[in-house]
């Protein structure tokens, strides 16, 4: 990771979007929905994740995130991205339901012998390019591009409509995860 994309200050909250090798729409069955936002839930109770803004679309993920305590970010989001990619992984290997289990698994382990820090397999692209969100102008501009992204993609009509975003939250309705809004 270059100087341009590090974490460097733990008490700002960075704009960081993960996304599955290949741009694979993995995220179009609720299963692996569940497995990241049960992680996410995890990590806000055990490790001191905040998030601000989040959306799961069908290949990659976006987050405003912070932290607090004793974790550090950085941290925080390696042992979210490990534990889905485990998870995920082993239901995909699990699931004879799965009609694009072989195929998954054949890119996701092309992927992995092709990066000489993974052992076998890889299910996230490696880099999150967290964009520090150092102003209220920048985080509100991100929050918008975060709501908008199923809007865009012509999914729904209204950001409040897709229930894996933040969006409603903000609306005052209950989201699927607990939101530290930023407003």
């Amino acid at each position: 990771m270059g100087r341009k994309y590090t974490i460097r200050d733990q008490e700002q909250f960075y704009f960081v979007t993960f996304t599955v090798v290949y741009w694979l729409d993995i995220f179009i069955r609720e299963e692996y929905k569940s497995i990241f936002l049960e992680s996410v839930k995890y990590c806000q109770k055990e490790k001191g994740l905040l998030v601000g803004g989040w959306c799961i679309m069908t290949s990659h993920i976006h987050l405003i995130l912070g932290a607090k305590g004793d974790n550090k970010l950085e941290d925080i989001i390696r042992d979210l991205k490990s534990y889905t990619s485990r998870h995920i992984r082993k239901y995909l290997e699990n699931n004879p339901q799965e009609s694009r289990r072989e195929w998954l698994l054949w890119l996701m382990k092309r992927a992995g012998t092709k990066k000489s820090n993974n052992k076998d397999f890889q299910f996230w692209q490696q880099h999150n390019h967290p964009i520090e969100l150092s102003s209220n102008e920048i985080m509100q501009q991100r929050l918008d591009y975060i709501h908008n992204n199923p809007v865009e993609a012509h999914f729904v009509e209204n950001p409040s409509d897709w229930i894996y975003s933040s969006a409603s939250s903000y609306e005052g309705k209950k989201g699927l995860i607990k939101i530290y809004h930023l407003d």
